[in-house]
């Protein structure tokens, strides 16, 4: 049997998180005393390992500063984790989807700019532990859009990558999976606008999850359709 392994991304593409990642990297640059990113800034670089995210909108090379903003961000997250109004939902039919795609035998993966310690916390919160077959943090690997995590995906479910797909909602994403030789999907519910997924490369960019089913030619499409 053909081994079938589709990887998504987290933030953006399966978790409506934009509104936290805003806030905590504009209470992170005010803790430092600098003037706060604006939220489109901050979409921009969502999908990079933590260091290189906040280096990328300081906009000057200043190594200890990056770090220390990474660090900054990381208090204003768990703060924000831990109130009782915290909510990142799952974006409408990432869960149906997934259900759907373990049924007709394809492998799942994950491929986050998160930590693998932020990766399971959200996997618990929505009830996904054991929903992956493989999971694949920025903790272990270089940034997106190098393609590490998708080779060690890869290497790790003896995946073929022509076998194999990404979904994500960034250019980091799509860079990655043509990197890494594998079906690059794009969303149009993310952080960068369809007009640049389509320029980095995309095979597709799904309207609606429920899309990724009629894509991949799954049995069960018709029976979410919308």
């Amino acid at each position: 049997m053909t081994l079938r392994l589709a990887i998504f991304d987290v933030d953006g593409t399966l978790v409506d998180s934009q509104a936290t990642i805003v806030a905590c990297m504009q209470a992170a640059f005010a803790a430092e005393g600098l003037p706060e990113p604006t939220p489109e800034a901050v979409r921009r670089i969502v999908g990079l390992t933590l260091p290189l995210a906040t280096a990328e909108l300081l906009g000057e090379p200043d190594p200890i500063r990056a770090e220390r903003l990474a660090e900054r961000y990381k208090e204003a997250f768990f703060a924000a984790r831990a109130r009782p109004d915290f909510e990142e939902p799952l974006f409408p039919g990432a869960r149906e989807v997934l259900e759907v795609l373990a049924a007709e035998g394809w492998l799942l993966g994950v491929a986050t700019g998160k930590a693998m310690r932020g990766l399971r916390a959200v996997l618990e919160r929505h009830g996904l532990e054991g929903r992956f077959a493989t999971l694949q943090t920025s903790d272990r690997h270089p940034s997106k859009p190098h393609p590490a995590m998708i080779e060690a995906a890869l290497a790790e479910t003896g995946c073929r990558p022509e076998h194999a797909l990404m979904v994500g909602d960034t250019t980091f994403d799509i860079l990655m999976a043509r990197a890494a030789g594998v079906a690059p999907i794009g969303v149009a519910w993310g952080n960068h606008p369809t007009r640049e997924l389509e320029a980095a490369g995309a095979e597709r960019i799904l309207a609606r999850f429920e899309e990724l089913l009629e894509h991949v030619g799954a049995r069960s499409a018709a029976s979410l359709a919308v």
